[in-house]
């Protein structure tokens, strides 16, 4: 079948369900930090499969496991020890607070199996808690499953989901006094706050990072109270926000972390770390088929190999200075439509002001026909991700045709 017929929007919608809210464009390759579509229109991809593409598209490093690999052995069980997946595990708590890890397929799952492994550590091990808690932030975003949506303290993604999942209680994000004040009203009768389960820095709730001074509280008061404290880093770890995790800005140390999006390069993969005093979950008591697999798992290696040999860390830093510069000039050249520029390394978003009548999904489709990728984080925020792999004339390439997007409102 030929490319042309792949991308039939006719037949496309005919089988596909309508769960996404697509540009009008298919994409057929890519190769670094630009993709190009059925078309043959190039565009440089500040998205990254939002936050996934961490090497790029067509890195020579992926290239070569990804085949030897499936050459190799792609998949077989946990029923066996899989050499692949020891050797990610090792690498992961090597470079981590964290002592022990769960691989699972996704973002979602990743904290699917965080908040079970807080419910069995709350009824094995503070075996008073009847009904266990879980903290989570306003805005935040934890995935689309029944227990993270549930989790995720964002009422437009829960609507009609109903009945939604008991035990979770939502803070606003960075305010000190509100997670004091909830953990005195929840912790009373047959309940009790057993996790705050929070991201360091907020991806689909705006790109808003955490207050050190907050997260300094938050571990204090969970030390104090027998509380987890949970980071979600699904979005903002490996890397994107110029430090290997992001609880690194924040000088303090989870109990928990999940992993996901770029940790696979864009190869399906999640993970689950946890310190050892909570690490309660046993043969039986949770499970994933495809996780931990020997293919996702040697491309996973790959990524964090590359991440450090190519010293991927220092350009995040240094490119993600240039973006937020030159955004502040776009600021400058457009004050009626923007406000701000916030983030870490390179995940940034550039927030537009809330009198303003244009909308983070019109400058998308604008930067698109101008040849860039970008996506929003809700409906007056434009979010950057580029591959982390991005240079110094791609920054400034990609500010040239948002500029030229904005000339055209």
């Amino acid at each position: 079948m030929s490319t042309e017929n792949l991308f039939d929007p006719d037949l496309f919608n005919a089988s596909v369900m309508n769960t996404y809210g697509r540009f009008d464009i298919a994409l057929e390759k890519g190769k670094g930090c630009r993709v190009w579509d059925t078309n043959g229109k190039e565009y440089l991809d500040f998205v990254a499969g939002i936050a996934t593409c961490t090497l790029g598209h067509a890195h020579p490093a992926l290239v070569e496991t990804v085949t030897k690999q499936i050459q190799k052995l792609h998949h077989v069980s946990n029923l066996y020890y899989i050499p692949e997946q020891g050797a990610l595990a090792n690498w992961l708590t090597d470079h981590s607070c964290l002592d022990k890890v769960f691989f699972c397929n996704s973002g979602a799952e990743a904290n699917e199996a965080a908040i079970k492994l807080i419910r069995k550590y709350a009824h094995t091990v503070l075996d008073f808690l009847e009904k266990p808690v879980i903290l989570t932030a306003k805005a935040s975003f934890h995935g689309r499953t029944l227990a993270t949506v549930t989790a995720t303290g964002q009422p437009k993604y829960q609507k009609d989901f109903e009945p939604l999942m008991e035990g979770f209680y939502y803070i606003p994000y960075n305010d000190i006094e509100a997670v004091d004040n909830a953990i005195a009203d929840i912790d009373e009768g047959n309940q009790r706050v057993a996790a705050v389960m929070i991201e360091p820095l907020q991806g689909e709730g705006g790109v808003r990072p955490g207050n050190p001074e907050y997260f300094s509280h938050l571990r204090k008061i969970c030390d104090e109270n027998q509380i987890l404290l949970v980071f979600d880093e699904v979005q903002v770890g490996m890397g994107r926000s110029g430090k290997l995790w992001g609880y690194e800005h924040l000088g303090v140390e989870p109990d928990i972390l999940t992993s996901a999006k770029g940790l696979g390069g864009g190869i399906p993969i999640g993970a689950m770390l946890c310190k050892d005093f909570c690490d309660v979950l046993s043969p039986g008591t949770h499970a994933s088929t495809f996780g931990g697999n020997p293919f996702a798992c040697a491309v996973g290696l790959t990524v964090c190999e590359t991440l450090e040999k190519d010293n991927l860390l220092e350009n995040v830093e240094q490119r993600g200075e240039q973006l937020r510069s030159k955004l502040t000039g776009i600021i400058s050249k457009y004050p009626d439509i923007f406000e701000e520029v916030r983030g870490w390394g390179l995940i940034n978003g550039l927030e537009i002001k809330e009198e303003s009548k244009i909308t983070s999904i019109e400058i998308v489709n604008q930067a698109i026909i101008e040849g860039l990728l970008l996506v929003p984080a809700g409906p007056k925020v434009l979010r950057f991700l580029p591959p982390l792999i991005v240079s110094e004339a791609e920054i400034n390439e990609a500010v040239d045709k948002l500029d030229k997007a904005l000339s055209k409102f």
